[in-house]
């Protein structure tokens, strides 16, 4: 709230230095706050009388009609809640978009290992300058052939 009054403010000014919607300004006037003055065309203003007591009701929580009032208080006014710590990250797999894009082509049961060990199968020297995908599907069809090769009776 300031300390400096101006000759006169508009109602949402006076709103604003009272940290309230001028909605809500306007549901306790007459009650909580005086009336506002009318210049000649009729619009409402403050004079820096009335801006005294409508800092001094805000203070006291006492409107001029002597009922107290409770206000709550203005966001921001309350220092916001120490951020929760975030869990550090944990160290990328060297080859996680290999990972994803195998288990999203339907090996869903795929590991971490049996990708590391077709990347360093296929291709002994990195993937650096391959294209992802053509990764991927070497990959892809590496582990497929394997699982099959093992998994049909005889």
């Amino acid at each position: 709230m300031s300390d400096e009054l101006k000759v006169a403010v508009t109602v949402a000014e006076m709103a604003r230095m009272l940290r309230l919607s001028r909605s809500r300004l306007y549901q306790l006037i007459g009650t909580a706050f005086p009336e506002p003055s009318r210049d000649e065309r009729g619009r409402p203003y403050y004079d820096a009388e009335q801006q005294a007591v409508c800092l001094e009701v805000r203070r006291r929580n006492c409107g001029v009609d002597g009922k107290p009032i409770l206000f709550y208080a203005a966001r921001g006014s309350v220092p916001a809640p120490a951020p929760k710590r975030q869990p550090k990250p944990k160290q990328a797999h060297p080859h996680a978009e290999v990972l994803d894009g195998v288990r999203a082509l339907g090996l869903t049961m795929v590991t971490a290992a049996q990708v590391d060990a077709a990347v360093n199968q296929l291709f002994p020297g990195g993937v650096g300058g391959t294209d992802p995908g053509q990764v991927i599907r070497q990959v892809f069809l590496s582990i497929k052939a394997r699982d099959s090769q093992g998994n049909v009776a005889r």
